[in-house]
């Protein structure tokens, strides 16, 4: 029987995109039936990709059909990867793409985490052009978007995707599945100039520990010294109980978020717009990310055609404490950045703290006060963020 496999997508309504099938063969070498909107211009560069990698991965005869549908190379390695897995082949670490030099920066601990928008792992369409948007993290999502069947191949395009695309200074998260599969996605995606993981459906410190674990080991088999942070999702009653607990499982957090789908799903309720159900969730995610020194983010605002409610969640998310907004479209990120920035009340009152505490540093003084009120530390350092936020987005 012929060893057959096939990855990608096709069809009229695919961009960006591929399919690929491939038959082994016992001899005849590579015999590619290639079909491409951009053929008479990019066919001999397809032709030499899909030779090259064959090659490296292994393959010497085979008959290859591919359809593409102006996929970037990245996307079409990915795909042709994925296809040559699923026939069971041993191929190591893959057929990588070279890094491009726009995806070498790095992120630092306590940078703004205001917006971050989800994208599939496995549509690398939504990818492209994603950092334009100018979200403070893009999430590349190897859960719950994508569906258990094409998780092999996201995972793929996810490690192709950072070491390819520009995403215009973004902070590049990835949001890994749990349990042992979340581990092994570590290992396709942890090397390849990674800043964030997010953790979904934490309820034990233990997850997290694990986590980080592996992410140490694959950097430091590679020699890489740059850190890799951790954003634990809180998304369920026993993880909201333990939350301070997972804050403080591992340095290398960063933040903690709640994801209230599942949350509510978990107390058996309806998730609402008022959102009295999960009240006292959040409460406990913004008092143990406070207590352990790391930042609140909240949770994603469903309804993607209510700006104005938008505005409402986040304006009662920055009121609670919480720092940031998970959003699941672009046109959600510039309403999320406007809600979080500090008012004029807000900047004024900020920027006297700012001067006073300035004052007595140049004087010496160990007490900084305003008028008659004495300042204590944690009030200047949330007016030095205040401040620091608003030089940002340019006040």
């Amino acid at each position: 029987m012929k060893k057959i496999a096939e990855a990608g997508m096709k069809g009229k309504a695919v961009r960006s995109d591929c399919w690929v099938r491939i038959t082994l063969a016992d001899s005849g070498g590579i015999d590619l039936k290639l079909a491409s909107k951009v053929e008479p211009m990019y066919g001999e560069s397809i032709r030499k990709l899909v030779d090259d990698e064959l090659v490296a991965l292994g393959v010497a005869n085979a008959q290859v059909e591919l359809e593409d549908a102006g996929a970037l190379p990245f996307v079409m390695m990915a795909r042709i990867e994925s296809a040559v897995r699923r026939l069971g082949m041993e191929v190591g670490e893959g057929y990588l793409p070279e890094f491009a030099p726009h995806t070498q920066y790095e992120t630092q601990r306590n940078r703004f985490r205001r917006s971050r928008l989800y994208l599939p792992g496995n549509q690398p369409k939504l990818m492209l052009n994603a950092g334009l948007h100018k979200p403070d993290g893009l999430i590349l999502d190897l859960e719950d978007s994508v569906a258990p069947p094409e998780k092999d191949t996201a995972k793929l395009i996810v490690r192709n995707a950072l070491r390819a695309i520009d995403f215009k200074g973004a902070e590049r998260m990835v949001r890994i599945n749990q349990g042992e599969l979340g581990l092994d996605d570590l290992d396709f995606v942890a090397a390849h100039n990674l800043h964030l993981v997010l953790i979904p459906k934490v309820e034990d410190p233990e997850q997290v520990r694990r986590v980080d674990k592996r992410i140490q080991e694959i950097l430091s088999s590679k020699s890489i010294d740059r850190p890799v942070y951790i954003m634990p999702i809180i998304e369920s009653a026993l993880g909201a109980i333990r939350a301070y607990e997972i804050a403080t499982a591992s340095r290398n957090i960063v933040a903690l978020t709640i994801g209230l789908e599942d949350y509510t799903a978990d107390l058996g309720v309806q998730r609402t717009k008022e959102g009295t159900e999960s009240f006292w969730a959040r409460c406990q995610v913004v008092n143990a990310a406070k207590a352990a020194g790391v930042q609140a983010i909240d949770t994603v605002f469903s309804d993607v055609g209510d700006m104005e409610g938008l505005r409402e969640s986040v304006l009662e998310a920055k009121g609670m404490g919480f720092e940031g907004k998970g959003c699941i479209h672009p046109r959600q990120i510039s309403v999320v950045h406007e809600a979080f920035a500090p008012t004029d009340q807000e900047l004024d009152k900020a920027r006297k703290i700012v001067a006073a505490f300035e004052d007595a540093q140049a004087r010496g003084l160990g007490v900084v006060s305003l008028g008659s009120k004495m300042i204590d530390p944690p009030v200047v350092k949330r007016a030095l963020h205040t401040v620091k936020l608003a030089e940002e987005m340019g006040e």
